[in-house]
């Protein structure tokens, strides 16, 4: 049950990602960072099917590596959905909401997944466009909690990353569980 949202306050914004990965009935990950950072002043954070969501990280990380060397390669799309987070010193923070069929918007807060349900109801009752790190935060805070309690199956942690003006970095991680190392019987 994926979950990635973020928002844009007074000088930064932030993006929010559940981290497990799951297959069908079965979690294979409790602590997956499905947030990447793309530059000093740029989140990622991605939401779909794992495969996909690895591929097109993994691309990005290649064509940043390819361009260095002037050579480029052909992309085939991704079921994948995107937040795209990031600060210019000339215009300030932006969101960015990408959809997998290529819908590009520029938005103050966004939502992807089955939490987004509750995170976008959260956001349009409590958010505003001056919101400081530590009210995005509590903000941040009460979605959670909304979609721990109203999913069935809901993801335990969650990652924050912020990007401002001092770039982009992680902030902090709300875990319910940490990845038990159990042997087999």
């Amino acid at each position: 049950m994926e979950c990635v949202f973020g928002l844009v306050g007074k000088g930064f914004a932030l993006v929010v990602a559940d981290s497990s990965a799951v297959h069908s009935i079965l979690v294979h990950k409790s602590n997956e960072d499905k947030i990447m950072i793309l530059d000093s002043h740029k989140l990622m954070g991605a939401s779909g099917e794992a495969g996909d969501r690895f591929g097109v990280d993994h691309r990005l990380n290649t064509i940043r590596c390819l361009e260095l060397y002037g050579v480029g390669c052909q992309m085939s799309p991704y079921m994948v959905n995107i937040i795209l987070a990031g600060y210019d010193k000339e215009t300030g923070p932006s969101l960015y909401f990408i959809d997998y069929i290529a819908s590009m918007h520029k938005v103050d807060k966004a939502a992807f997944g089955y939490g987004s349900y509750f995170s976008l109801a959260m956001m349009d009752r409590h958010y505003h466009s001056n919101m400081t790190v530590e009210e995005a935060i509590d903000l941040v805070d009460k979605c959670i909690i909304e979609i721990r309690s109203r999913l069935v199956v809901a993801p335990p942690n969650f990652v924050i990353k912020i990007v401002d003006d001092k770039g982009a970095r992680e902030y902090a991680w709300r875990e319910s569980i940490k990845d038990a190392h159990i042997s087999a019987a």
